[in-house]
């Protein structure tokens, strides 16, 4: 890009944009006044997050223009912070001035559907056109490490505002702080490695190779997540969210009473609505007023936040969700039998519902660190629905014990399932392990493509590589809660372009119950096996390759063409297929000519194959 030709030089980050917002709660015309925001932003921080909601809006616009609707919308805030309180633009809420601004733009034809809805309607349906999905933009093309450098010396300030334009672009979902804090970490990539290009001993493509998953990393894993909680408040609403947050915070906050997690809940579940629905100035400055809440009243909430409340800000919310859970106090009960054995306990949950619900999972949840959030919402369900058996009339005496064993029953299942996991893990290793999954994967969803089956099966064989090495209490809340960011991925996949009927009931019955329910999807009976023709498996001298990664890529898209062709296929049938496989490319890749050996042997196989299969 030729950065001579950008008319707009924008400051867009001085990067302490957060820092900005104040720290009082607001009313509700403070929360939407335009000018108010700008006021507390200022011109620069502002322009930057408008140019970011823009560029995750209109993912398929020009830099130019969005730069151009972030200056349009930046001149309207000034004027309203100046003094046109009586202008009626100034008077709508932030949403509706970002959206009005997107349909006044010519050359826009995807949202004209849009723009002709009526808000919410219009809100929700310019959300429903964001797209995070690979490939739905250009990746981001590697540039030359010397035209890099000169680039960023000449046009520092672009860059980095060409480079947010991109990333919000392509996660659309992102949080801002994300992306600014992303841009620190870039224009740190760029300055350490420009900063010593007149060192002959430095090698600059070697410096960006390594810093560069740096600058990635966050990016990846914080828009995977902030999309993921917001598929979890869009499938199964605000009530989960505030269970799923309530399990989580009181873990990690043992010492804390009742009523202040909670009030944790409230916020934690509102900021998550702001951020969902695109509210970006509204999502940043409710993440801002909790952490603000945390840090000052930590001295009651956990010892082990202290360095992360000495860090910037934009670094503070990570560092907290990642810190250890703080210690059980010393006279916490190992129990919760009051809940149980209290005689009062039926009018009670009568009177009270969801907050005795609420009560009993927060005391269970501070009680057990080593399960995962996940466990405990099932925990949580199994509670309400063992009260309203047992607190019909006519119950019988021991139905609460009943209830009891079940628990117990279910406690160590989910124990066994990830512990025989990682006992497979350990003893098969990453490949083999992934290719017990594809098995079983492509025989639940065969709809999906090899290369969604790989992905997906390497993701969850990468959390057997992260987890089975950690100690028994670290194991469950590990797996299980990386698991449902792979499961949550699926879902969306299904919502996208559904896979099938299990998937389907699985991905909207119940989020606490997802995990278990996909482990128990067998055979997609309903599903329409592959004819066998001369294209489904094709053998060519690329399988003699040395390189070890894109052969067992080879092998795995060749393994799930045959579920997909034979999904009935006993383990007796696959290994002697694999056996006839291996031999004839061992005697092809020995071969002058290894081409023309796996034109004639390939055939050959294939016909052996499939009497093996009929067997």
């Amino acid at each position: 890009m030729n950065w001579k030709t950008i008319i707009y030089v924008i400051l867009l980050v001085s990067l302490t944009v957060v820092k900005a917002l104040p720290r009082s709660y607001r009313d509700i015309e403070e929360k939407t006044s335009i000018g108010h925001r700008f006021s507390q932003l200022q011109e620069k921080n502002f322009k930057a997050i408008a140019m970011i909601m823009f560029a995750q809006h209109v993912q398929g616009g020009t830099f130019g223009k969005a730069v151009k609707m972030a200056e349009d919308v930046t001149d309207l805030a000034k004027k309203c912070a100046a003094a046109a309180r009586g202008n009626p633009d100034c008077l709508k809420p932030l949403d509706r001035i970002f959206l009005d601004t997107i349909c006044q733009e010519e050359n826009l034809p995807r949202f004209t559907d849009c723009c002709a809805k009526k808000d919410p309607e219009r809100n929700d349906c310019f959300l429903s056109l964001k797209n995070s999905s690979r490939g739905f933009i250009s990746p981001f093309e590697r540039p030359n490490a010397e035209a890099a450098c000169k680039n960023h010396s000449q046009h520092q300030h672009s860059l980095t505002g060409y480079f947010i334009y991109e990333v919000s672009r392509r996660h659309p979902f992102l949080y801002a702080p994300t992306i600014l804090s992303v841009a620190t970490r870039y224009d740190e990539m760029m300055k350490n490695c420009c900063g010593r290009a007149e060192d002959p001993t430095h090698n600059l493509e070697e410096c960006f190779r390594r810093q560069a998953p740096k600058v990635v990393k966050p990016v990846k894993e914080d828009g995977l997540r902030q999309e993921h909680t917001c598929g979890i408040l869009k499938k199964f609403g605000e009530r989960t969210i505030k269970a799923l947050k309530l399990a989580q915070i009181s873990q990690k906050f043992p010492k804390a009473d009742f009523v202040t997690v909670n009030k944790l809940v409230m916020d934690i579940a509102n900021m998550h609505k702001d951020c969902c629905r695109g509210e970006m100035l509204d999502c940043m400055h409710d993440r801002e007023e909790i952490l603000h809440y945390v840090c000052t009243n930590q001295h009651i909430l956990s010892s082990k936040i202290k360095k992360c409340c000495e860090k910037p800000l934009l670094q503070r919310s990570e560092c907290i969700v990642n810190a250890e859970n703080d210690d059980k106090p010393a006279d916490l009960s190992p129990h919760v039998r009051e809940f149980i054995e209290d005689k009062g306990i039926c009018e009670r949950f009568a009177q009270e519902k969801d907050t005795h619900l609420a009560r009993f999972l927060y005391e269970y949840s501070r009680r057990h660190p080593e399960f995962s959030a996940q466990m405990l919402l099932r925990i949580g369900k199994g509670y309400e629905d063992l009260l309203k058996e047992c607190c019909k009339t006519g119950a019988p005496d021991d139905c609460f014990s009943r209830g009891e064993e079940e628990l117990k029953k279910h406690i160590y299942e989910t124990e066994s399932v990830m512990k025989t996991s990682c006992d497979i893990y350990k003893e098969k290793g990453d490949y083999y392990f992934q290719n017990e999954l594809l098995m079983s994967f492509t025989k639940k969803m065969p709809q999906l493509t090899s290369a969604e089956l790989i992905k997906f099966t390497k993701q969850m064989t990468a959390i057997g590589s992260k987890c089975c090495q950690l100690s028994q209490d670290k194991l469950l809340p590990c797996a299980e809660e990386n698991l449902d960011l792979v499961l949550g991925e699926i879902c969306r996949r299904h919502l996208t372009d559904p896979i099938n009927p299990g998937v389907c009931h699985c991905c909207s019955s119940s989020y606490a119950l997802r995990r278990p329910c996909m482990g128990k999807l067998e055979i997609d009976e309903n599903y329409v096996p592959l004819s066998l023709t001369p294209s489904l498996f094709t053998f060519h001298e690329d399988l003699c390759t040395t390189e070890d990664e894109k052969l067992q890529h080879k092998k795995q898209e060749m393994l799930i063409n045959l579920i997909k062709y034979k999904p009935q296929i006993t383990q007796e049938q696959l290994t002697s297929v694999t056996a006839a496989f291996t031999a004839m490319r061992e005697q092809c890749c020995k071969e002058e000519n290894p081409e023309a050996c796996f034109v004639k042997e390939g055939p050959e196989l294939i016909k052996r194959s499939e009497k093996m299969l009929s067997a």
